[in-house]
């Protein structure tokens, strides 16, 4: 990470969490030319970054990125998809002093999700719409979100949340379910679920970074919420497969974190990212997505 703060005045931009989303928003900052890096936590995950050119480094709670302040020498960009644990987010615990004393910072972004709402019966949210969150995920997100705002207005931090829905694209869609056996059909009647393909995520947070907004927060998902069994249909009909049987929900047998997400009903409104932003949805809805994934594997 040092070298980046050698080659300035390049944009530079540093990902706490080298997950899906953010490998995505490194590669097309990389291909246009900025300088890149990153934490992960294996060494095996920071072999395959820096084989793409993205300097990795390993960072937890426990293992800190050596250099305090140091360490954020030229980073113009922070990115942070570190979810939050029980003892909250272990970014702002570890590093938010030094994020708050970075001299070059232009643009901070928290990528949260829209768990922060909480159930509404299937009812519109918008970012006006107050954080009742019904979970510990939602509630951490909400916490993790206070955390990264109170940055902003004590130190005048550039931060930016993203409240995300369920992120889906090449590799992660119930295309790839569908072959691999996983696909399950659960049916719970009236229940919406929003989501974006992770290339109209990355949309959303370049145009972020082209007109920063500190404090703002934006929902980030398509046009249509829809219900988890429609996609998989959907899905299978362009596979020419047959979908999986129907489960009723309270049949499904799922996981704490699976049940969780079946837990909030409602329905995101994405106006801001259009109005503020300008973004124009390449997929702005799951058929215009997963047609566009299987047109790219042909």
């Amino acid at each position: 990470m040092c070298a980046v703060a050698n080659l300035q005045p390049r944009n530079a931009l540093f990902c706490f969490g080298l997950g899906y989303s953010a490998t995505r928003l490194a590669a097309r900052l990389g291909a246009a030319g900025w300088n890149v890096a990153g934490t992960c936590r294996g060494r095996d995950q920071q072999a395959a970054h820096r084989e793409d050119g993205i300097d990795a480094v390993r960072f937890e709670r426990d293992r800190p990125l050596a250099g305090g302040i140091k360490a954020f020498a030229g980073i113009t960009h922070i990115l942070s998809s570190v979810p939050p644990d029980d003892r909250g987010d272990a970014v702002l615990a570890c590093h938010g002093d030094d994020i708050a004393a970075a001299r070059d910072l232009q643009w901070v972004g928290y990528l949260s999700t829209t768990a922060v709402y909480g159930d509404r019966g299937g009812g519109w949210v918008d970012e006006d719409t107050a954080v009742a969150p019904s979970g510990a995920r939602g509630r951490r997100r909400a916490a993790a979100e206070d955390g990264w705002l109170a940055l902003w207005r004590r130190s005048a931090v550039p931060v930016h949340i993203f409240r995300l829905a369920g992120i889906y694209g090449p590799r992660r869609s119930a295309l790839d379910q569908l072959r691999a056996g996983t696909a399950r059909r659960i049916i719970k009647p009236g229940h919406l679920f929003s989501r974006i393909h992770v290339d109209d995520l990355v949309t959303v947070l370049r145009a972020s970074i082209a007109g920063p907004n500190p404090g703002a927060v934006y929902n980030v998902c398509d046009d249509v919420p829809a219900m988890s069994s429609e996609v998989t249909e959907y899905a299978a009909d362009l596979l020419g497969v047959p979908p999986p049987p129907e489960v009723p929900f309270d049949q499904a047998a799922l996981s704490p974190m699976a049940a969780g997400f079946y837990a909030d009903n409602k329905r995101t409104r994405n106006a801001r990212i259009k109005e503020e932003l300008g973004v124009r949805l390449a997929y702005p809805d799951y058929k215009a997505g997963l047609r566009a994934l299987l047109a790219a594997e042909a």
